[in-house]
């Protein structure tokens, strides 16, 4: 993660690659998030918006911006491994 993001933000195990997923199973993926998770991966996976300015529509910190974006790949990378049902 830290080749994505400037940021003293730091995870255990790998992050989950979303770049070879088709933008509507991504899309449909991120709509079953909860809500925390579902408007960051909307504006940096869908929008391709910045982090800061998707930290400044929700009025977060960017070190918590990554740190949901990183729940919501986990959480898209299990569902899709599941046939796209949510865990």
């Amino acid at each position: 993660m830290a080749h994505e993001f400037d940021l003293d933000v730091s995870f255990d195990g790998e992050e989950p690659d979303l770049s070879t997923i088709p933008a509507a199973q991504l899309e449909k993926a991120v709509t079953e998030l909860p809500e925390a998770l579902r408007a960051v991966a909307r504006g940096l996976l869908i929008e391709k918006r910045t982090l800061s300015d998707v930290s400044q529509d929700l009025g977060i910190r960017q070190g918590e911006l990554v740190t949901r974006l990183h729940r919501a790949k986990l959480s898209i990378s299990v569902s899709l491994s599941n046939g796209g049902r949510p865990q």
